[in-house]
């Protein structure tokens, strides 16, 4: 199917502003690895196919690994066939952009074959490694980040969400890792992302950040690792130098907020990420969380366990010296982000 037809192939600026679907054409470990966001998966191959394939070119050569290549995709052709035509109908003009690994057979193939049903398909010039090289170079500039810290249990992420309602930029470090960065942070969240593709993510939030030529972009104070997520190191190190507001508020209300936040979830897994921390828990609040767990004694449970996290968070804190404290007892989420942005705008 090669080298059928003239396919247009366009370098990453102009790719990304073309109207039309896009297609990663790899396999389905090639994409969970890390893909392009919004990408929809079109493998030419599986992952077993696209093993047997690499292997016969590298031991046999091209023109072997093509007609192994060519035996595999015949038969799913009828079956492409719809996928692609479904997918070109959910663009205004019909288009499909393509891509695979560097902007070579694969893609050209299922291009050409786009082609040949009628449908428009252009190509990223590079592939996914132009724009992987892409997504990593957002972390070297410099951008104007502002930070929200507090404890466990302060309502940061609210807060940052207000904010986020008030036309203020932000980024969800969090919700973009699917997972709020303690023992108990993936609890009722669907699966992580890769690190690459949290990497990816992070990219195409901070380049949003620099269309939309926003003022500021208001992040959480994170710890380096949000589960199996990292905060790449050139951001995290310019998270660190930003402006930090520490909000606070009284004990009460903060494991009011956690309660009503983890008491939904199971007592299983609210156990299990107990025993987690066990260690650093020590033995007797460990039990006495454990058991407040299983009695329903939300309350406790929280205090059990926060009087840990606290310290930790203290810790951290001394490191930081550009910061300010800003007292939310008492006060709403809207008000909160209304104290925020008052306090910032003569920070």
């Amino acid at each position: 199917m090669s080298g059928v037809g003239i396919l247009s192939s366009y370098s990453l600026n102009t790719f990304r502003n073309i109207d039309g679907v896009l297609i990663d054409v790899r396999s389905p470990k090639e994409y969970l690895q890390g893909h392009w966001p919004g990408a929809k998966n079109l493998p030419l191959f599986n992952n077993e196919e696209r093993s047997l394939v690499g292997t016969a070119y590298k031991k046999k050569g091209r023109k072997k690994a093509i007609l192994i290549g060519l035996e595999i995709i015949t038969p799913k052709l009828r079956v492409l066939k719809e996928q692609l035509k479904l997918e070109a109908s959910k663009s205004k003009n019909k288009t499909l952009k393509i891509y695979c690994w560097r902007g070579g057979l694969r893609s050209r193939s299922i291009a050409n074959f786009a082609k040949l049903l009628g449908l428009n398909a252009v190509l990223l010039n590079g592939g996914y490694k132009t724009y992987r090289s892409w997504s990593l170079d957002q972390f070297e500039k410099k951008w104007p980040l502002r930070l929200i810290g507090g404890k466990t249990g302060t309502g940061k992420t609210s807060v940052l969400h207000e904010l986020n309602k008030m036309e203020i930029f932000i980024i969800d470090l969090e919700g973009i890792a699917n997972h709020k960065g303690s023992s108990f942070g993936g609890i009722g969240l669907p699966p992580q992302p890769s690190c690459e593709q949290y990497e990816n993510l992070l990219a195409e939030e901070l380049f949003k950040s620099e269309k939309s030529l926003a003022k500021n972009i208001w992040l959480e104070a994170e710890s380096a690792s949000l589960g199996k997520c990292r905060i790449p190191n050139k951001l995290f190190f310019q998270m660190k130098l930003a402006p930090l507001i520490v909000i606070e508020r009284s004990k009460e209300e903060r494991v009011h907020i956690l309660v009503k936040e983890y008491s939904l979830h199971s007592k299983e897994e609210l156990i299990e990420a107990t025993l987690r921390i066990s260690k650093r828990l020590g033995p007797q609040r460990t039990t006495k969380a454990i058991e407040s767990i299983q009695n329903g004694l939300w309350e406790e449970a929280c205090i059990a366990m926060l009087d840990y996290y606290d310290k930790c968070y203290e810790y951290e804190l001394e490191k930081i010296t550009s910061k300010e404290t800003l007292d939310l007892t008492g006060l709403s989420t809207e008000s909160s982000a209304k104290q925020i942005i008052k306090l910032a705008h003569v920070y």
